[in-house]
This record gives C-alpha cells, sequence and structure tokens, in this order.
C-alpha cells in the first residue's frame, strides 16, 4: 500500500495482501500446493541461488504463509517475518540460527515450561548452555553474561508467572555486550505490547494463542528487527560464508532482513518445520479480529481478577492489571493492556485448586491459552510437570497455582461459574 502509517486494526486485515492478481478474489487464498513452477532453467537456478526472489518449495515459502509472516511482522514494526509449524518451532529455529556449540545463552527463569525444557536440556545436547537468571533484576542478566553469549531470551509478560520484563533495560545489558535480545512476546500480543519499539531485536510469536485465537490451530512466527549489526565478528554464520547455501554470506547479501533469510534457508530448510498454508489461513482469521479481541480478553481478564482479590475464598491473586501488582506500573508504562492471562490460589492450597477446577463447568480444563474460550489448568502438573520444584518455583510456579486464561464470553457466565467452582473448591461438607 501506500507510505501512509496505518493503524494496527488496520494493519491486522490488510498488511501483506492485496487482491489476488489471477481472480481478483479479494480475501486471501489457500495455495495449497507443494510446489511451483519455474519460468526457465535459469529462472531456477536464480532461485536456488537467491539471486531473484519467488517460491519453489512450501517448505521454504508458500504465497499464502508468506502473508502471515508480513502482517505480523508489520504488527510487530519488525523488518521480516518466518513463519513456523508451532511456537516451540519458532524458538528453537531463531535460537539455532544464532547460537551454536560452544555459545551461550542468558536466559529469563520465569519461562514457559517448554522453553525451560528447550534451554536447558535440548540445546544443551547440542552444546550450547544457557544461564537462568530473576527475570525482574536486568542487573542479574547483566551479571550472567560470559564472553561466548550470544543471545538473551525472556518472556515480555512471563507464561504463567506474569512477571513483566523490562524490555529497554534488558536490550541496554544485551547490546552492551553485543548480543540480541529475543523476546516471545505470545502472551500480550502485538496489539498490547510491541518489544522492537523498546530495543529487543527478535520477536516470536505461538500463533497457536492470541493471534490465532480459537483453539483451532497450530503455528509460530520468529519477527526481525531488521536492527541489530550481526557483523560486529560475534556471528560468523552471519558473515562468512554459508556452506549449507551456495556460499551466500546473509548479511551482506540481505543487509536487515539476514537473520530471517538464515533463519528460513538453514534452520528451516533444514529441520523443516514448515507452516502449511492451510493453517497460515486460519491463524489470519483470528489475526483479523485480534484488536478487538485482546480488549475484550484485558477487559474480562480484569474483572476476573477484581473479583477473586475481593474474595475471601481466594488465598493470593496474580494480575499485572491490578494496582497492587509489582510490575503494574512497568506494564502501563510498556503495554496497553495486561492481556487475557492470570493465576491464583483457592484457600485450602493444592487440594483446593483441584477441587475448583474439576468444579468447573463452563470452563475448559486444558493447556492451551489464547482462547476464545475460558480454559482453565494446573499448571505444576500439567505445562511445567517435567521441571522440578526449584525450577518450577524459578518460573513463577507454586504448588496451588490455578491458571485462568479468559475467554470472550459474557462475564456474567464467566464469574458465575467462578463462583460455583470456588463452592466445590471450599465446600468440605
Amino acid at each position: 500500500m501506500s507510505d501512509h502509517q496505518f493503524q494496527p486494526a488496520t494493519l491486522s486485515i490488510h498488511a501483506g495482501q492485496i487482491p489476488d492478481s489471477a481472480t481478483g478474489a479479494r480475501a486471501l487464498p489457500i495455495y495449497q500446493t507443494t510446489s511451483f513452477v519455474f519460468d526457465s532453467a535459469e529462472h531456477a537456478a536464480a532461485l536456488f541461488n537467491l539471486q531473484t526472489f519467488g517460491n519453489v518449495y512450501s517448505r521454504l515459502s508458500n504465497p499464502t504463509v508468506a502473508v502471515l509472516e508480513e502482517r505480523v511482522a508489520a504488527l510487530e514494526g519488525g523488518r521480516a517475518g518466518v513463519a513456523s509449524a508451532s511456537g516451540m518451532a519458532a524458538e528453537a529455529m531463531a535460537l539455532m540460527t544464532i547460537a551454536q556449540a560452544g555459545d551461550h545463552i542468558v536466559a529469563a527463569g520465569s519461562l514457559y515450561g517448554g522453553s525451560v525444557t528447550m534451554l536447558a536440556v535440548s540445546l544443551k545436547k547440542f552444546g550450547i548452555e544457557t544461564t537462568f537468571v530473576d527475570a525482574t533484576d536486568p542487573s542479574a542478566f547483566a551479571a550472567a553474561m560470559r564472553p561466548n553469549t550470544r543471545a538473551i531470551f525472556a518472556e515480555s509478560l512471563g507464561n504463567p508467572s506474569l512477571v513483566v520484563l523490562d524490555i529497554a533495560a534488558v536490550a541496554d545489558v544485551a547490546h552492551a555486550h553485543g548480543v540480541p535480545l529475543v523476546i516471545d512476546n505470545t502472551v500480550p500480543s502485538p496489539m498490547l505490547c510491541n518489544p522492537i519499539k523498546f530495543g529487543a531485536d527478535i520477536v516470536v510469536h505461538s500463533a497457536t494463542k492470541y493471534l490465532g485465537g480459537h483453539g483451532t490451530t497450530l503455528g509460530g512466527v520468529v519477527v526481525e528487527s531488521g536492527q541489530f549489526p550481526w557483523d560486529n565478528g560475534k556471528f560468523p554464520g552471519m558473515t562468512e560464508p554459508s556452506p549449507g547455501y551456495h556460499g551466500v554470506r546473509f548479511y551482506e547479501t540481505f543487509g536487515d532482513f539476514g537473520f530471517t533469510m538464515r533463519c528460513r534457508m538453514e534452520s528451516l530448510r533444514v529441520f523443516g518445520a514448515s507452516l502449511s498454508p492451510t493453517s497460515a489461513w486460519q491463524i489470519l482469521q483470528g489475526v483479523e479480529t485480534l484488536p478487538l479481541r485482546m480488549v475484550q480478553h484485558c477487559a474480562n481478564a480484569l474483572a476476573v481478577a477484581n473479583y477473586l482479590q475481593l474474595d475471601p475464598r481466594v488465598a493470593w491473586v496474580n494480575y499485572p492489571g491490578l494496582p497492587d501488582h509489582p510490575q503494574h506500573d512497568l506494564l502501563q508504562r510498556q503495554m496497553s493492556g495486561a492481556s487475557g492471562l492470570l493465576s491464583f490460589g483457592v484457600v485450602g492450597g493444592l487440594s483446593a485448586g483441584i477441587r475448583f477446577i474439576e468444579g468447573a463447568q463452563m470452563m475448559s480444563h486444558l493447556v492451551n491459552i489464547g482462547d476464545t474460550r475460558t480454559l482453565i489448568s494446573h499448571p505444576a502438573s500439567t505445562t511445567h510437570r517435567q521441571l522440578d520444584a526449584a525450577q518450577q518455583l524459578s518460573a513463577g510456579v507454586l504448588p496451588d497455582m490455578v491458571r485462568i486464561s479468559v475467554g470472550l464470553e459474557h462475564i456474567d457466565d464467566i464469574l458465575w461459574d467462578v463462583d460455583q467452582a470456588l463452592n466445590a473448591a471450599t465446600d468440605r461438607s
């Protein structure tokens, strides 16, 4: 479109797509194909040599998937994006594009359980070591940096800890040591937070959550800011000839989208965690309504948090939208809302929390977030079960924690179910 600066609500509908040139279709077509016809042998060679842009094989790129990549990049204020088959695949591709055997990562301790396992166990198998630190203390990130550190990884809003990261302060630490800040922005979504504005260099999303928004489709996205100087001597994979792709120098050749090109051609191409065109299309249906949904998610979650905070059957409530949350002021500076995720403990501890979950009628007991439906879970026994007690506490997971992903149902109905589930949890007769 033109040079006009469109608002996020408009970008969520239009970014990355124009009416189909072949048919005039206004809605995005699903290009459900594995491969694409070359114009000539010369054209095929140019595509494989990265001398021209175009589609070769849907494991690498696809017109439907490309719209999702461009749209999320536009919403994040980034230069370019790469989609993947899941949020975990997006995290893995981003970090494996940066780090190699012998490298070190500094990560926030308050992460989604799968992210902790990937960093502490899976990447360790490949010779990449991770140090976990207190996400609330930027100085802890600085203290953990080593000469071989190649990235800092954290969540903008922790899942399920709901710790608010001081993105600008941690970005300053990363850049002072010549490494990128990688932020998982899944929980707030681009509608509530844009980490790149505060200095993040790479943003990842589980598109399964708020971007898709309907609990139907797995997906992930990696977005590059286009601002990090990859030629600072620490990232030979970005500046030296690629042995896996015709000797191309990614940063020299592609500049401010060199990282995403390397992510696509070396990580996505080789490991194959590609997003299907149909899945991309389904996620895009969610992205189009994301601005409206996030407003209601935030409103409903705040109402639930206020209700729980005043209820004597509830021992504690954790929601960054409440004034007494320790990072409430920071959240207000960085985000336009506190998202739809909150946690609490029922008076009576773990057993009472289990009774609450089992007593719910409308709320669904499962381990997704960001759905139109209200979802509940017990993280210590599900998403973070593979972590030991110390790791769970570091991740902000208490034994009695009940996590609620507040949906879009009428608030009166959500509160009715919360109330009757609390009755079930605290009635020992």
